[in-house]
């Protein structure tokens, strides 16, 4: 298995461009299932997981060909109802499929979907917001056999704001015949870029971004040509490699206003920056103050960058504290950082205090997530001597050639296989 090797101390200087949101580029790879034209997805990132959703709609006889980061996907003799189990138990993600293809084919035969393990992440929202719209569902010994004759036409109310219920809902609907109505939806800026896919597809949709969504549904829908949205996960991520290793970069074409709740808490930490329409400068900052990070559904903090903040934390004067009312077992990441010389107290499953400024040192640890793989990075960079990092595949599901990116900024970090 590969692993990083990590040399800490260096500042990050330059600048880095944003490549596209994995979490949009996913969902309209789904929803490129909803007609049987061809479309164009550009700034696609290079990572683990499109791969996985690529292999997944290959299982289904659908053509997706890769140049750089365009993907042209073909649908045309799409002839499976059943995504390829074992792809489909490797990543959640892929539960979006399940929307596309009721509207395509009335039925799909669906695995229990798998992805990072950071605590419980049922599938309940979805199975109750499709029952809401007429979806009759069938649980076996591991897989789920969806069936729908003719989708409902009416208002429902999410069990909570998930992101890609939403998105099921919302591509479920969009051939349907009449009006529906999605109270309590999540509002994250990957719903908006989904829907402005579909907008071009010729779908009717009205209030994406907001927590009630309308879509009108349509006979057909086209083939379109579209443009990813940049990773805001990923901009906040290198802000904050910027900031703890006190460098200075240009985190360039991305916009800003996705990150409001993030870039406040950096603020109120001490980071020095400056902001523009589609950038963000970290400059060196002279010391971070404590803070209290709370998750939340957009527009609130994101919980893919609680881990990550968490860093800046170990260098903050004080007691800073950490509440992930998202998941339950995203905390784990915490013990990692204690080997390096941290000082977090863990409270319970969703609650932590981290008090700094603490030194951190260079150890052999393990990847245990995505986000938490990123934040061991990020440790790496500032801790004393050499770092040890394993399971690196997990950090490619999101991060695009990290190793590479990090080397052009002046990181000492090699991949070793």
């Amino acid at each position: 298995m590969a692993k990083f090797i990590i040399s800490g101390g260096n500042k990050l200087q330059g600048r880095i461009e944003v490549l596209g949101a994995k979490n949009a580029a996913m969902k309209i790879m789904a929803a490129a299932l909803l007609t049987d034209e061809v479309s164009i997805l550009e700034n696609v990132p290079d990572i683990l997981d499109i791969e996985t959703m690529k292999g997944i709609l290959e299982s289904l006889n659908v053509k997706v060909t890769r140049f750089n980061h365009t993907l042209t996907i073909d649908p045309t003799k799409i002839a499976s109802k059943m995504p390829n189990p074992d792809l489909v138990t490797k990543m959640r993600g892929s539960v979006v499929l399940i929307g596309p293809l009721l509207a395509r084919f009335g039925q799909v035969k669906f695995a229990q979907p798998g992805g990072c393990v950071i605590g419980a992440r049922p599938i309940d929202t979805h199975l109750d917001a499709l029952a809401q719209i007429g979806v009759t569902i069938e649980e076996k010994v591991g897989f789920f056999n969806f069936k729908a004759d003719k989708l409902l036409a009416k208002k429902i109310v999410l069990k909570e704001k998930s992101v890609t219920t939403t998105e099921n809902v919302m591509m479920a609907a969009v051939l349907n015949e009449g009006k529906t109505i999605i109270q309590n939806a999540a509002q994250e800026p990957e719903i908006e870029d989904l829907a402005n896919f579909l907008h071009k597809m010729g779908a009717k949709i009205s209030g994406a971004g907001t927590n009630t969504i309308e879509i009108v549904g349509v006979k057909k829908l086209k083939g379109a040509k579209h443009q990813v949205i940049a990773d805001r996960i990923e901009a906040g991520t290198f802000a904050l490699a910027a900031a703890v290793t006190n460098g200075e970069l240009e985190i360039l074409n991305f916009n800003p206003g996705h990150l409001q709740a993030f870039i406040q808490k950096m603020q109120q930490a001490g980071v020095k920056f400056q902001l523009k329409s589609s950038s963000i400068h970290i400059l060196p900052s002279l010391a971070f103050e404590p803070v209290d990070i709370k998750t939340g559904p957009y527009p609130a903090f994101p919980t893919d960058l609680q881990a990550p903040f968490s860093v800046l934390l170990t260098q903050a004067v004080g007691k800073s504290t950490i509440y992930e009312t998202m998941y339950e077992g995203r905390l784990r990441y915490l013990a990692e950082l204690n080997m390096m010389g941290a000082k977090a107290k863990l409270i319970n499953h969703h609650q932590a205090e981290i008090f700094g400024p603490t030194k951190l040192s260079g150890k052999k640890i393990k990847t245990l997530d995505l986000r938490a793989g990123a934040t061991l990075i990020l440790a790496a960079l500032i801790a004393k001597g050499q770092t040890e990092i394993s399971d690196i595949n997990l950090i490619d599901r999101g991060y695009e050639r990290i190793d590479e990116r990090l080397q052009k900024l002046g990181a000492k970090i090699s991949r070793v296989n």
